[in-house]
């Protein structure tokens, strides 16, 4: 039998793949403290139970940013008793200079376990493991030097982007000129809660998505462009005679949405109609580089929401933020009609992406009556219910 004391973690320290636990280890001969967060951790796998109990810590001039951490074992592992983690807003598109990851690391070592993450969820840079009066002296430090605390509670999160223009050939707009401006622009709202729910910018240069936009925040930001793609004949004849022409079939044409691009003779691509043609970029790939972006590159509002999107942010707060709901969710969840009776919105035809496909429509005034007893009230906006003609009136 093993004498180890971490069993369970020893097991993913096994496979091809780099481990954290060994890290953990590699770090525990620098940091003793480390040795007790996997204690604590191994205990935590045993149970299937989370130890730690979270709140927040205010550094001066900050409403958010520090996640405190405090141990449930405090007995057993009395070094991690206070095991705070700091966000710390990264450079756009997370481009570090070497002189800037050392300040980070010295940071770290100095004040905290000397762990770092990068990236958190929402996109910071973490800290973990400072003490209450260290975390305090670590955020004055990380301010001298011209760091900024990022976002936590209900407010408004570190923004995230792609790497863009900086790197990418797909990138139709400079997301890390965007996203700081971004941030000056709202950097109280991230500095200080003031929303009952937390609300998230993400940006993508194109529609890879690479920053997570459309799943991991409430406003994303994606690149477009307008007209058809660019063809490269003389690099299509390249790929055709690398690759061959089932695998221009297969993995290119076959992409390309609403049937717009053929393959013409042996080494030629065509588009049937430019109308035809929508923006794809998996496809740009498959092809690269005899199929490129179209030069006409910006962002785009789609034209379902860009009358009325700001009249549902300005009202929609109360229905969403305070239920801590995506704004997009909170709609797909109750309905468009419910949505906008809820915040007050009168309906309007440009809201419809396409005309209905389900023929079948229910009419919640022509159902049978309620049950003898039970009484009428007026549907809660959170059931998807439309109001009766009677609780109307």
């Amino acid at each position: 039998m093993s004498d180890s004391k971490t069993p369970l973690l020893d097991d993913l320290e096994k496979g091809p793949w780099p481990s954290f636990v060994s890290d953990l280890k590699q770090l525990s001969k620098k940091e003793p403290v480390v040795s007790q967060l996997l204690g604590q951790m191994e205990q935590s796998y045993k149970d299937r139970w989370n130890y730690w109990q979270g709140t927040v810590i205010n550094l001066k001039g900050y409403g958010g940013g520090v996640i405190a951490r405090y141990s449930e074992l405090q007995s057993k592992f009395p070094d991690i008793a206070e095991f705070h983690t700091i966000r710390v807003i990264p450079p756009p598109g997370w481009v570090y200079s070497t002189k800037t990851l050392r300040e980070l690391c010295d940071i770290s070592e100095k004040y905290s376990a000397g762990i770092l993450q990068l990236h958190g969820m929402t996109g910071d840079a973490l800290l973990l493991g400072s003490n209450t009066e260290k975390t305090h002296e670590a955020g004055e430090e990380l301010m001298e030097k011209g760091w900024d605390i990022g976002g936590s509670g209900g407010a408004l999160r570190t923004l995230a982007c792609c790497v863009g223009m900086a790197r990418c050939e797909m990138s139709c707009y400079d997301t890390m000129k965007t996203l700081k401006h971004l941030t000056d622009t709202f950097i109280s709202q991230l500095h200080r809660p003031e929303f009952p729910y937390k609300f998230k910018f993400k940006l993508s240069g194109c529609a890879n998505d690479c920053a997570a936009s459309v799943q991991r925040s409430d406003m994303p930001i994606i690149g477009t462009w307008r007209g058809p793609m660019r063809i490269d004949q003389a690099e299509v004849g390249k790929f055709v005679d690398a690759h061959g022409a089932d695998f221009v079939v297969e993995n290119v044409i076959s992409r390309y949405p609403t049937a717009s691009v053929y393959y013409r003779g042996l080494c030629a691509l065509s588009i049937k109609s430019a109308k035809q043609y929508l923006g794809a970029v998996e496809n740009l790939e498959a092809g690269h580089p005899a199929a490129r972006l179209g030069p006409d590159k910006a962002l785009r509002m789609a034209r379902t929401y860009n009358t009325f999107i700001c009249s549902i942010l300005a009202n929609s707060a109360r229905w969403t933020l305070e239920n801590g709901y995506r704004t997009g969710e909170f709609i797909d969840r109750v309905g468009l009609g419910t949505f906008l009776q809820g915040v007050g919105i009168e309906p309007d035809p440009q809201m419809v992406i396409h005309p209905r496909a389900n023929s079948y429509i229910k009419f919640e005034e022509l159902a049978p009556g309620k049950m003898a007893g039970e009484p009428k009230k007026t549907p809660s906006v959170m059931d998807k219910e439309i109001e009766t003609r009677e609780a109307a009136v």
